[in-house]
């Protein structure tokens, strides 16, 4: 629990509820799909018209190599996936979406980019002022790490 007297730490544990909250809604839109919501960030990770080699998802995904290949499996036998040997070093796989793996991706970012009605009510002045604080402290986080 935060220190009362900390409005960061509050701030930040007030955020860390609000996307806790809003678990099951990212878990019914991947049960929506036929996906685990792991399946969902894996699809999300993956940008239309690029490769990503599998070593770099299971690092956006944070998980080890070896879960990936399940993961990946599953969305190549949906067809939503391409894997790929690179051509530099055949034992290098790379990933793409296919039309249809871009076309859900399409529909389930537009969905998880509705603002929440805990947002969505605010009124438009405290949108406004949400967002540029956080936009200040991303600023901070991209300072860091240039």
């Amino acid at each position: 629990m935060y220190d009362s007297k900390d409005p960061a730490g509050e701030a930040w544990e007030l955020m860390f509820e609000l996307f806790k909250g809003m678990k099951r809604e990212r878990m019914n839109l991947a049960q929506e799909y036929g996906l685990s919501p792991m399946q969902l960030f894996a699809i999300g990770s993956l940008e239309p018209g690029e490769e990503m080699p599998m070593s770099s998802l299971a690092e956006t995904l944070l998980c080890d190599a070896s879960n990936v290949t399940g993961i990946v499996d599953r969305l190549e036998a949906r067809g939503l996936l391409e894997r790929r040997a690179a051509a530099h070093d055949r034992r290098v796989k790379l990933l793409a979406l296919t039309e249809a793996g871009v076309r859900l991706r399409d529909e389930a970012t537009h969905r998880l980019a509705i603002p929440p009605p805990e947002i969505a009510g605010l009124s438009r002045a405290d949108q406004r002022a949400l967002r540029d604080v956080l936009r200040q402290a991303i600023a901070q986080r991209e300072m860091k790490a240039a």
